[in-house]
């Protein structure tokens, strides 16, 4: 089973639905018990840094969440679950993260709008079971005003050009973490989302 974590804020059934239609058992929870028990954790969300952070204390999820996460056991992080993996954010002021992956998050400079919403392609800079029959630059849905910028660059396998160069996807040992929404991609989407949940067996 893929526990998906329910921390209260975001569209989190959308990642449900994505894996109902591959035939993947999953289910949303808070519960710490259910979460260690899982084969695999994936971490949604959409929203605000500071308001997950806070939910996160709320409901004793940060203590469960990094277990998951520092463990042998495949972890994915999509959009602002990518971003709560890391040290902090500047989003309405500076909060602390999970600070699983060192650096911060920022939002995008002037000149472009806010937020980057809309298909845009992936470069892959590096190997990944992620990718496996997925084509480079391939398309995928992103809906994000801040984005991740990884003290160590050797987690950045996959950029994305808005005003510059990004990191739009981040692996370190058996965490992985996307700024797009693979469940909104389409078919490339869903195959990602496959190939991820391949790990958990």
């Amino acid at each position: 089973m893929i526990a998906i974590i329910d921390y209260r804020l975001g569209n989190l059934w959308s990642v449900k639905y994505a894996l109902d239609r591959l035939g993947v058992d999953s289910g949303l929870t808070s519960d710490p018990a259910r979460i260690a028990a899982a084969d695999g954790v994936i971490l949604p969300g959409v929203g605000a840094f500071g308001r997950a952070m806070e939910m996160f204390r709320r409901l004793d999820l940060i203590g469960p969440t990094r277990e998951a996460a520092l463990s042998t056991r495949p972890f994915m992080g999509i959009c602002l679950g990518l971003q709560l993996l890391f040290s902090e954010s500047q989003e309405h002021g500076r909060h602390d993260g999970l600070d699983i992956l060192p650096g911060r998050v920022v939002r995008f400079g002037a000149g472009l709008t806010v937020p980057h919403m809309g298909w845009n392609q992936v470069r892959q800079q590096g190997p990944s079971p992620l990718f496996e029959g997925i084509q480079d630059e391939s398309f995928f849905y992103f809906a994000h005003s801040y984005y991740v910028q990884p003290a160590d660059r050797e987690v950045v396998i996959g950029t994305t050009e808005y005003g510059g160069q990004y990191a739009s996807l981040v692996q370190k040992g058996r965490v992985f973490a996307v700024q797009f929404h693979p469940e909104k991609s389409g078919p490339t989407g869903l195959k990602m989302l496959a190939n991820f949940c391949k790990l958990c067996v």
